[in-house]
């Protein structure tokens, strides 16, 4: 059985909508996961999971939230070498740079991105929730 962590910052709730459905994916799966706010996961705990799920929405220019989840995913980076990531996460303007950046930066650190990452405007639609719950199949 697999151990996944999904980890994710929301500020309106559409992210934590995500993050709910790609745990429903995973565990639809078999797999046993853990849902984690950006403030209650840290780098230490990267070990402890065969794969992660990671869901930040767009802020200010494209941009990860930098207050808790920026700090958070710098420190696990090095950490992810070879590691199973999947990335999530809404945005209310742009066209997805933030996440398209988001991607090359794990790719830089040798994570192993294991299927498109999944991005809505504004809340998710049933088309976006479904995504999620693949992306959670795909981790597990």
């Amino acid at each position: 059985m697999s151990k996944i962590a999904v980890v994710y910052w929301s500020g309106t709730g559409n992210t934590e909508t995500m993050a709910a459905a790609v745990v429903e994916g995973a565990r639809d799966k078999g797999a046993q996961t853990a849902l984690f706010t950006a403030s209650d996961f840290s780098a230490e705990q990267v070990g402890e999971y065969d794969a992660i799920a990671f869901g930040c929405p767009s802020m200010g220019a494209e941009q990860l939230e930098e207050s808790e989840f920026e700090p958070m995913f710098t420190a696990c980076e090095n950490r992810l070498n070879k590691k199973r990531i999947a990335l999530f996460g809404s945005y209310g303007w742009g066209d997805g740079e933030w996440m398209r950046s988001w991607e090359t930066r794990c790719r830089d650190a040798g994570a192993i991105l294991v299927c498109e990452s999944v991005i809505c405007n504004e809340a998710p639609d049933e088309e976006a929730l479904s995504a999620c719950r693949e992306l959670g199949a795909a981790l597990a």
